[in-house]
């Protein structure tokens, strides 16, 4: 008895620890959708949000000073607050193409957080990420 469950164990404990290459993947995050940006390293200094959308990248400014600018003053913005001018992105696993300049990026906080290899941050707006 005491070898079939030694037996068993064994059995039990190669099978867990099997890789399955499903459960070693990374989540899938995307770049679509509102980023703010900050001046400083902090976000709540954020005045700047970034929309991406069907790859374009479009511009808005938070007029929210002398306060500090909060998620509800950059969710009313709409389309009619952007700035004239656009960029274009693709977004392919981990560069973001910003008018044909390749980023590599990478994400923290659930997706809350896009970090750029050249030091740049954006919040996602709502993400509760700081």
């Amino acid at each position: 008895i005491m070898k079939n469950l030694l037996y068993l164990f064994l059995a039990l404990f190669i099978f867990a620890c099997s890789t399955d290459s499903e459960d070693n993947t990374l989540p899938a995050y995307t770049v679509e959708g509102k980023w703010l940006w900050s001046p400083s390293e902090n976000r709540i200094d954020a005045n700047t949000m970034y929309e991406y959308e069907n790859g374009i990248r479009y511009t808005s400014y938070a007029d929210c000073r002398p306060e500090l600018c909060t998620d509800a003053d950059f969710n009313a913005l709409d389309s009619s607050d952007r700035i004239q001018g656009t960029d274009t992105y693709t977004f392919n696993d981990d560069t973001l193409i910003i008018d044909e300049i390749p980023l590599e990026v990478t994400f923290e906080c659930d997706g809350g957080i896009l970090l750029f290899s050249n030091g740049g941050k954006l919040w996602r707006l709502n993400s509760e990420c700081d």
